[in-house]
């Protein structure tokens, strides 16, 4: 059982650009990679990129809590993977000035596994339960109580001799990070007095994490490259951090170390990322589609025994973006192949069997034509 305690009080807020370098060698990957991770993040609201109206609620939220000198209400923070859920969870506890646990719903086997983390939980402390839609019913219904009434009620022996000990406990807080609300009883759901739901980013704001990344690794980046990352990154700031850390990778080792425009497109053409977005993956996915299906519908399955793949690895992790972008369509049938789908693999480069965007019926409309 995995528990830690991640901020205190007296911790530094200096962002770790003054930090020494990580051990060399295989030993010290998995610690370089968590610092980098550590230095990316902002250690303050307002350092925070995008989210306006979700950083200006929470500012409120803290503000008012800060006055009133009373522990924050439970926050659920929903959203897509990839978006700041954990960066917000960490900021919240340095704006408040107070101790900071970390765990994880599928972590929490039973109750007794988070019974350490309540018990070590101080007046006005920060729970942080990320993919919370993944814990147990039986640890669900343990902490209604521990949210609600800030007690436990301990079952001690079996039988006959069985006894209840109720053990109060100091008002906390749990922010929790989901990533399937709807996974979420109504129940626990409901204990959240506040809920925030992130979205994905623009490129502008994430042109602005890039280059600000770009300066806490030390490396030296041109706007353009930077528009050029985020314009890759899917609205998600992990994915443009990645992309940064790749290009840096690639500048360091095949140029002078700086990462101008040509050098960001050569590095990302190299991953298989072309310019909308879409990774080696993806344009299989669209050309199974329009080869062996000659534009769709295919079911999920039939493309998943076709590309030799589960089909809850398409549908987890290559049609949502597919789907929002609007390559492809779902409809009762299976998927469709769009004529933006088509037009984009045009303009790249892929043959297509003589099937051509101007070949396909217009996109579905929606619900409401314009007047």
């Amino acid at each position: 059982m995995a528990r830690r305690t991640t901020i205190r009080q007296d911790d530094d807020d200096d962002d770790g650009e003054d930090r020494a370098p990580p051990p060399s060698g295989a030993g010290g990957a998995p610690r370089e990679q968590e610092r980098m991770d550590d230095e990316l993040r902002p250690s303050r609201l307002e350092d925070v990129v995008g989210q306006r109206a979700v950083v200006e609620r929470l500012s409120i939220l803290l503000e008012a809590t800060k006055k009133r000198r009373e522990p924050l209400g439970h926050l659920l923070l929903d959203g897509p993977p990839g978006l700041g859920k954990t960066t917000l969870a960490t900021v919240i506890p340095r704006e408040l000035g107070t101790e900071m646990q970390i765990t994880a719903g599928p972590s929490l086997s039973a109750p007794k596994d988070l019974l350490p983390y309540l018990t070590n939980a101080g007046h006005g402390s920060v729970l942080f339960i990320d993919e919370i839609h993944r814990m147990p019913a039986a640890v669900e219904e343990f902490i209604y109580p521990a949210m609600e009434d800030f007690r436990v009620d301990i079952t001690l022996g079996d039988g006959l001799n069985a006894r209840t000990i109720n053990m109060k406990l100091q008002q906390f807080t749990v922010i929790g990070a989901t990533t399937r609300s709807g996974m979420l009883t109504a129940p626990l759901r409901d204990r959240f007095v506040n809920r925030e739901h992130l979205d994905f980013y623009t490129t502008e704001e994430l042109s602005t994490i890039v280059r600000r990344n770009a300066g806490k690794l030390r490396t030296v980046i041109e706007d353009e490259a930077a528009h050029e990352i985020a314009l890759r990154a899917r609205g998600t700031p992990r994915k443009a951090n990645n992309w940064l850390r790749w290009t840096r990778d690639f500048a360091d080792a095949r140029a002078d170390g700086r990462i101008t425009l040509e050098v960001a497109r050569a590095a990302l053409r190299m991953k298989g990322v072309d310019a909308a977005g879409l990774e080696e993956q993806d344009r299989r996915y669209l050309e199974t589609i329009i080869r062996v299906f000659g534009g769709g519908p295919a079911g999920v399955q039939a493309i998943g025994h076709t590309m030799n793949l589960p089909a809850d690895t398409l549908e987890d992790e290559v049609e949502p973006y597919l789907l929002r972008e609007g390559f492809i369509q779902r409809t009762p049938r299976g998927r469709t192949i769009t004529s933006r789908a088509l037009a984009h693999l045009e303009s790249s480069g892929v043959t297509l069997r003589g099937l051509r965007a101007r070949d396909l019926p217009p996109d579905q409309p929606g619900l409401f034509p314009e007047v």
